[in-house]
């Protein structure tokens, strides 16, 4: 479980400052909840949209709701919580559901690694095996000018992603694995690619990175089982 109690669910009248949104509570009222989300978020939340949160017990907070996914007018349901991704992403390791990670003993979170002062999402090790540095990125940018289903990453020009890039192709010039997992959290997305029409710098480093080496893969959790539709 991601969520320590079941969410509800609101009607969005918009986000702003980044970090706020402005909602309407099913039985009418409206208040300002908190938006865990740092990213463009196109496409990922108009006027309208039906959207379900969270509750914390936390009496300090400012906002005592957190905006977790979006269901919009085309029935796509989509996270919102990049924070969410790195959780998903241990559970479906821990249960063996991403086959190109399958049989390693030891998976730890957050480690320092790097020229860089970074943190890899997940090193993981084992005695008979080298190790495997696992970067995570949240994938919900749908973008169906090319063909139905694009899905593409950044959603906005990263400096962060650029350098996580530079430090996987590195690991992988000193011996080690290195994949790049992209989280896809938004169910109308079949594929991932690099936003070169975001982020130029970025794609070239995507594509130079899977040149040396640096594996890429797709993670497609069920985003259904985390709220009643």
């Amino acid at each position: 479980m991601i969520f320590s109690s079941p969410l509800k669910k609101a009607t969005l009248i918009k986000r702003y400052k980044r970090f706020l949104a402005d909602v309407i509570l099913e039985d009418g009222t409206e208040t300002t909840i908190y938006c865990a989300n740092t990213g463009a978020m196109t496409g990922c939340g108009e006027q309208g949209d039906s959207i379900f949160y969270s509750t914390s017990d936390n009496k300090k907070r400012k906002y005592q709701y957190t905006w977790e996914f979006t269901l919009t007018s085309k029935n796509h349901l989509i996270c919102v919580n990049t924070a969410k991704a790195n959780a998903l992403v241990a559970a479906a390791i821990e249960q063996g559901c991403i086959p190109e990670l399958l049989g390693y003993q030891d998976c730890q979170a957050e480690v320092k690694y790097g020229e860089e002062n970074s943190r890899i999402d997940f090193l993981l090790s084992d005695p008979t095996k080298v190790d495997c540095y696992v970067e995570v990125k949240s994938c919900t940018l749908l973008d169906e000018r090319y063909q139905v289903g694009d899905g593409f990453f950044p959603d906005a020009v990263t400096t962060r992603g650029q350098k996580h890039l530079r430090e996987l192709i590195e690991m992988k010039h000193q011996g080690y694995r290195s994949v790049l997992l992209f989280a896809v959290l938004h169910s109308g997305i079949n594929n991932v690619q690099a936003a070169d029409f975001i982020d130029k710098k970025y794609a070239a480093l995507f594509e130079q990175a899977k040149m040396e080496g640096v594996e890429v893969i797709c993670y497609f959790p069920d985003l259904t089982s985390y709220i009643d539709l």
